[in-house]
């Protein structure tokens, strides 16, 4: 599959603003499934950009704007290819797995994404809740199958009742809000559960007559570590594994390590626009 994004952020200042820093994190990666054939950013006012890789392995890129401003506009446009096939419904869970899943070097490794953030923490309560519902499965991969399935039809996708800063013992407590608190309520049972897990930032492409949803904007699903296999991508918004239609950009512990746009200004309050197109060129 073959895409073409494109991603406008535009701020509009209530006061002209000068000395604005920003950041973004906005092109999507390249890694064994996916490949990055054209980026572009465009900001305005003018501005040209420094890239650096973060610790997760994020293209990361700053500007600065001196002149004084009462609009920023940040437009990337992407294209990429991507060829990943159905994988998590094939894997056999071994005797061998298990062994890894419960070393002490296994949970060492992926000690940062075994560990709560305050967005992804969930209480003991609200865990063993989960528990109760979907039953004990010793079996990772089993186990991250079920839960997303369960909070799929636990939650209701509606953009009103959450925001950016809601955190996943409420949005659990809500059943209710977007791609971003089901997943940090995902990883966070996951974690709990001793599983590692990160969350992912992308896009997602729907077209014609799809149930997926969560295409609007940025999208968000998690990433679960199979013993012995690697990371595997499930979308507990849609109940469905992470694959062509799944276009990767960050990866992180949550939210605050894959912010699209994060910035300082001096000036007044600020109003954001979004806008995201994810348009098929090739099947």
């Amino acid at each position: 599959m073959k895409y073409e994004i494109v991603h406008l952020n535009r701020f509009d200042y209530d006061t002209q603003v000068d000395q604005s820093m920003n950041t973004i994190r906005l092109m999507p990666k390249t890694d064994e499934c996916q490949r990055l054939l054209a980026y572009h950013t465009e900001i305005t006012p003018h501005s040209l950009t420094a890239q650096h890789t973060d610790l997760w392995g994020n293209l990361v890129e700053t500007f600065y704007i001196a002149e004084t401003h009462t609009h920023l506009e940040v437009k990337t446009t992407s294209t990429v290819s991507i060829q990943r096939s159905p994988f998590v419904d094939q894997l056999t869970y071994s005797g061998a797995m298990q062994s890894i899943f419960n070393s002490q070097l296994f949970r060492a490794q992926y000690l940062p994404f075994l560990s709560q953030t305050n967005y992804t923490y969930v209480t003991m309560e609200q865990v063993q809740l989960v528990w109760s519902e979907i039953g004990n499965i010793p079996n990772p991969v089993q186990f991250a199958k079920s839960l997303m399935e369960y909070l799929y039809n636990q939650f209701t996708y509606d953009p009103t009742t959450t925001d950016v800063n809601t955190v996943a013992k409420d949005a659990i407590e809500l059943k209710s809000g977007v791609c971003q608190d089901i997943a940090h309520v995902m990883i966070g049972v996951l974690r709990a559960q001793g599983i590692p897990a990160r969350y992912l930032s992308g896009y997602l492409y729907v077209g014609e007559d799809s149930a997926l949803v969560g295409d609007a904007a940025s999208h968000a699903w998690i990433e679960f570590m199979a013993p012995g296999i690697g990371w595997i991508g499930l979308d507990p918004t849609n109940n469905v594994e992470a694959l062509e239609n799944h276009i990767r950009v960050g990866v992180g512990r949550d939210y605050a390590d894959v912010s699209p746009v994060q910035g300082v200004y001096r000036g007044g309050n600020q109003n954001l626009d979004v806008s995201v197109s994810v348009t098929l060129l090739e099947s």
